[in-house]
């Protein structure tokens, strides 16, 4: 089974992440690193290739510092990276990226066909889950979303989506493209051995001329959405202090439902 899982590199959480004032995009000169929930679909797609054939593509799209999310997807297990690379693609929205990925998902499919296409549920930086979706729609695959479990055989998905109050099992044919939850799986860390192997595994850097693309259909040029404005978080208001006569559990009360909170 050949399967492609999406790796991002996002802003380090830690770090005090800003926007760029003059296009309104995301500073990404701050440290990065690989997307936590994107370790995830990475994790079930090694499964799936250990319990039977098969191969793990880590695809990503960003600036030089991307990279750095294929390698580490190389020496968790990954068998071969491709990184997306061209300035013409900065301010990318989701539409527009998902459209490079889909160029990039035929394109690894020329010599042989994807079979499964595997995705966080979100990037820890944008947090729109739209791009999954997006995909799907332009490869006309199926798309499977949530998966709490995964089965993948050779015709086919079933996954398990959990919800507040019920839990349902979704089937769906190959080729397909699934994004998976934290609940998925504890994804492993990368070894000494998996870290030297990488540095041999292929990793190719392809621009959007390599995808059969324009520059007008991808960047601010080819996306649907566009941010007018920027506001930065007020700062933290001082916390009100509530002293225990022998009513302060009222005083609390009180205070939660003037809040909204109970």
């Amino acid at each position: 089974m050949k399967i492609v899982v999406f790796v991002k590199y996002v802003p380090d959480a830690q770090s005090d992440r800003t926007f760029v004032d003059a296009d309104k995009t995301t500073d990404r000169s701050v440290d990065g690193l690989l997307s936590e929930l994107d370790e995830y679909p990475l994790e079930a797609a090694l499964k799936i290739v250990e319990a039977s054939d098969g191969e793990v593509i880590a695809l990503t799209v960003g600036p030089d510092d991307a990279v750095d999310a294929v390698r580490k997807a190389l020496q968790i297990g990954a068998n071969s990276g491709v990184h997306i690379l061209d300035d013409a693609l900065h301010g990318s929205d989701a539409s527009a990226t998902s459209l490079v990925l889909a160029k990039a998902i035929e394109k690894l499919g020329e010599e042989s066909p994807v079979d499964l296409v595997l995705t966080g549920i979100a990037s820890t930086d944008g947090s729109t889950s739209l791009v999954p979706a997006q995909l799907a729609e332009r490869l006309g695959w199926p798309q499977v979303t949530f998966a709490s479990t995964l089965d993948a055989t050779d015709s086919g998905v079933t996954i398990r989506r959990d919800g507040d109050v019920s839990s349902e099992t979704v089937e769906a044919s190959l080729p397909a493209v699934v994004s998976v939850t934290d609940q998925i799986n504890e994804p492993r860390y990368p070894s000494f051995k998996g870290i030297m192997a990488a540095k041999k595994k292929p990793l190719d850097e392809w621009t959007i001329d390599d995808l059969g693309l324009n520059a007008d259909q991808v960047g601010f040029a080819g996306s649907w959405t566009e941010v007018t404005d920027i506001a930065a978080r007020p700062p933290r208001q001082a916390g009100e202090i509530i002293t225990d006569e022998g009513d302060g559990g009222t005083k609390l009360v009180d205070f939660l439902a003037a809040q909204k909170l109970v």
